[in-house]
């Protein structure tokens, strides 16, 4: 007898179950590829504009260095080279020497050296050597020494004690001049860039730098036989023995001055004398061999302060107080008042009573630099000026002629 075989349906089931959870567990996997594969992508899409904008970054640091490094290079007014400045001037630049005799009680002679520095300067067609007048003073045996080594004797033309100003002349041929040129120092202000080229210590061809540190200084000098030097120029330029005559330059290779290195305890301080003096004064030298226009209202003082002021019970605390007149000078014939007392200020003894100057010509009068240094520039023997004076508490005007410096001035007196 035939058996008839029917599916078994519980055998099927199952198979068809194992067949389901087969399939979902494929596609199941395949769906989490998929979305792996999609999230993978925008992982791969952001790194990718991470690294693009950290690309970005890099290359902005790379020109930024590169700008910083290029920015290392120092320019000083105008893309200046100090080499190339050196370079253009070094030639006009000269060593000075000389020596002087002195004599013991015994009459005997002893000779002793000198040297300073110098600068080729083209007058009108003549070829001179300016110099400070204390480094030929007295002096025999000139020579000037290029810095190419070669040394010529010279010759004094003319100088100025009071100014401290020499100009000299030398048998150098042609070839050898290389003229510099100066213009007016009154275009100066506080903290201009300076050069100064000189040979301290007789090595020739220095150059140093620095800034003009103060304006119309007023300096004394032995060799100016005490008599104060008006407007000179305060520079922290480094200016040592033998940088004295050298030209003080701006950047533009012009002098603006001539270094002077004899102003005792002046460590840091350079003092020079300003171009505006040499420029008013070189005529005269060279054609006469001396300057005789220093004005004077023949009047010595002190500067006015705070506890002077205080001591003699006035109100102004600046100015100039005058101590004395000299007989027969401008300031006596201007009724100018001299002191009357002696008063001790902040333990240091002082004369007092006497006018104090505050003003010429409405100008403000400081101090002994401020009334000196307007003499000097704006002013001639024989001009008439207004003073604004201070009188027992009172504000006067009154009128001077100016006089002119001459070897019987007191040195004291401005």
């Amino acid at each position: 007898m035939g058996t008839d075989l029917k599916p078994n349906s519980h055998n099927f089931t199952g198979a068809a179950l194992v067949l389901i959870i087969a399939f979902c567990l494929v596609a199941g996997n395949l769906l989490g590829y998929s979305i792996s594969a999609f999230t993978s992508a925008d992982n791969v899409g952001s790194l990718q504009n991470q690294v693009s904008a950290l690309q970005d970054q890099i290359s902005s640091l790379k020109t930024t260095q590169n700008t910083a490094t290029q920015s290392n290079t120092y320019v000083l007014e105008e893309n200046v080279s100090l080499a190339q400045l050196y370079a253009n001037v070094k030639d006009s630049v000269v060593v000075i020497e000389g020596s002087t005799v002195s004599y013991d009680m015994f009459h005997r002679a002893y000779y002793s050296e000198v040297q300073g520095s110098g600068f080729v300067y083209n007058f009108t067609g003549q070829m001179t050597i300016i110099t400070n007048n204390h480094v030929v003073k007295d002096s025999t045996n000139i020579t000037v020494t290029f810095v190419n080594g070669d040394a010529y004797t010279a010759k004094v033309l003319g100088s100025d004690p009071y100014a401290d100003l020499a100009v000299l002349s030398t048998n150098a041929p042609p070839s050898e001049y290389s003229p510099l040129e100066i213009i007016d120092s009154s275009t100066l202000n506080v903290g201009d860039a300076l050069v100064a080229v000189g040979g301290p210590y007789g090595l020739a061809g220095t150059m140093t730098t620095g800034i003009v540190s103060a304006l119309g200084r007023t300096i004394t000098e032995d060799m100016s036989g005490s008599y104060p030097i008006a407007n000179v120029i305060q520079t922290s330029t480094p200016i040592n023995s033998g940088n004295s005559g050298g030209p003080l330059m701006t950047y533009d290779g012009q002098v603006v001055g001539i270094t002077t290195a004899i102003v005792s305890d002046s460590q840091g301080v350079g003092f020079a004398i300003p171009s505006s003096t040499i420029l008013r004064e070189i005529e005269s030298l060279v054609t006469e061999g001396a300057y005789n226009n220093h004005p004077t209202i023949g009047a010595s003082g002190t500067d006015m302060t705070y506890d002077i002021s205080k001591a003699i019970n006035v109100n102004v605390t600046y100015g100039w107080l005058v101590i004395s007149v000299a007989d027969g000078g401008p300031a006596q014939t201007a009724k100018l008042n001299g002191g009357t007392q002696r008063a001790v200020v902040a333990g240091q003894t002082v004369t007092v009573g006497g006018d104090v100057i505050i003003a010429i010509n409405d100008a403000r009068i400081r101090n002994l630099d401020d009334l000196s240094t307007f003499l000097e520039e704006h002013t001639l023997p024989g001009q008439t000026i207004d003073l604004t004076v201070v009188r027992n508490e009172q504000t006067m005007s009154l009128s001077l002629t100016v006089g002119k410096r001459s070897s019987s001035t007191s040195p004291s007196s401005v």
